[in-house]
C-alpha cells in the first residue's frame, strides 16, 4: 500500500472524503491528497475577509478604531460564539470585529465586516495581492437561509449528505460549489504562504493576521496534533453540516514552518464525529511528518 493509499484508508474508515496539503514554507515542497478539489469553505472565508479588512485599514480606506453598530445574532444553538449569541445591539470597534470574526469565528461580527467590504471587494483585493483560487459569493447570514429553521431542530446531516452530488453539486446552496464560497486546499496553502512569507502581503497586516490565527479559540481538530512545548499552531476552522475544515501553520522551535490544510466532507449522518476529527489530525500529522523527515 502506498503512502497515499494508507492515508486515504484512514479517512475512508472515518467516513470522510478529504483534500489535504502540507507545504514547507521555506522551500515550497509539499505533500498532498487531492489538493485541487474545489469545496465550500464555510467559516474559512473569514480569513480572506480579515486580510482584506486589515489591508483596507492600512490603506486608510477604513478606520480600525471606528465603532460599528452590530445587531444581535439569532443563534440559540450550542457552538456559535460572540455577538452571534448577543440579545441586544452592540457597538464594537472595527479592529475588534476582526478579532471576533477571525479568532472566535463570530458570524455576526463577520457580516458586520462584510457590510463594509462585500465578498466581491474581498475577492478583488485578493487578486491585487496575487492570491488566487478563491470564489467568494455570499455573507455568513446566507448560511442561516437554508431550510434549517423550517425543520426546527436544524437541517439534518443525513439530508445534507443525501443531496450532495459526487461532483460537488447540492440542492443546499451553501454546500453547492456553484453557489457557495469555495476554494481548494492548494489555494488555502497559497493564502497561508502569502501571510507567513514576506513580499506579497504588507508585513504589518500579515503579522496581525498571524496573531489572530494564533488566538483561535477552536482547538479540538488539528491542534492536538501540532501543539507542543516545541511548536505553535495558528489556524482557522470551518464547519457546516457535513463539512469539517481547518487551515493553519505549525512553527517549530528549530525554525521550520509548515502550512497545513485539511478540507473534508463526511458521509456519516451525525453532528458529533470525534472519529472524524481524530482521522483528520492523524492524516495531517502523518503528511507533515513525512515531509519534515525527507
Amino acid at each position: 500500500m502506498t503512502t497515499h493509499q494508507r492515508w486515504r484508508a484512514v479517512l475512508d474508515d472515518a467516513g470522510l472524503d478529504g483534500s489535504f496539503v502540507v507545504r514547507d514554507l521555506d522551500d515550497g515542497a509539499e505533500l498532498a491528497l487531492e489538493p485541487d478539489v474545489e469545496l465550500p469553505i464555510a467559516s474559512l472565508v473569514k480569513l480572506p475577509l480579515a486580510l482584506a479588512t486589515l489591508e483596507r485599514v492600512r490603506r486608510g480606506e477604513l478606520d480600525g478604531a471606528r465603532p460599528v453598530e452590530v445587531a444581535p445574532g439569532r443563534s440559540e444553538d450550542p457552538g456559535p460564539t460572540g455577538i452571534t449569541r448577543f440579545r441586544h445591539p452592540a457597538r464594537v470597534a472595527l479592529d475588534d470585529l476582526v478579532y471576533l470574526s477571525a479568532s472566535l469565528s463570530d458570524s455576526s461580527a463577520t457580516d458586520a465586516l462584510f457590510d463594509l467590504t462585500p465578498p466581491a471587494r474581498v475577492a478583488a483585493l485578493l487578486g491585487e495581492l496575487g492570491i488566487a483560487g478563491f470564489t467568494l459569493r455570499h455573507r455568513m447570514d446566507a448560511l442561516m437561509a437554508t431550510p434549517a429553521e423550517a425543520l426546527r431542530g436544524g437541517l439534518r446531516h443525513d439530508l445534507a449528505i443525501g443531496v450532495t452530488e459526487r461532483g460537488g453539486g447540492s440542492a443546499i446552496a451553501e454546500l453547492d460549489v456553484a453557489r457557495a464560497n469555495t476554494a481548494t486546499a492548494r489555494a488555502l496553502a497559497g493564502f497561508l504562504t502569502a501571510v507567513w512569507t514576506s513580499g506579497t502581503v504588507d508585513d504589518g497586516v500579515a503579522l496581525r493576521l498571524r496573531q489572530l490565527m494564533a488566538a483561535n479559540v477552536h482547538r479540538a481538530r488539528l491542534a492536538p496534533e501540532f501543539v507542543s512545548d516545541a511548536s505553535t499552531w495558528s489556524s482557522k476552522t470551518g464547519t457546516l453540516l457535513n463539512l469539517r475544515h481547518e487551515a493553519g501553520v505549525v512553527e517549530h522551535a528549530d525554525g521550520h514552518r509548515y502550512a497545513v490544510v485539511a478540507l473534508t466532507r463526511s458521509r456519516v449522518a451525525a453532528a458529533a464525529q470525534p472519529a472524524a476529527e481524530i482521522a483528520m489530525g492523524r492524516v495531517a500529522r502523518g503528511l507533515h511528518d513525512e515531509l519534515r523527515g525527507r
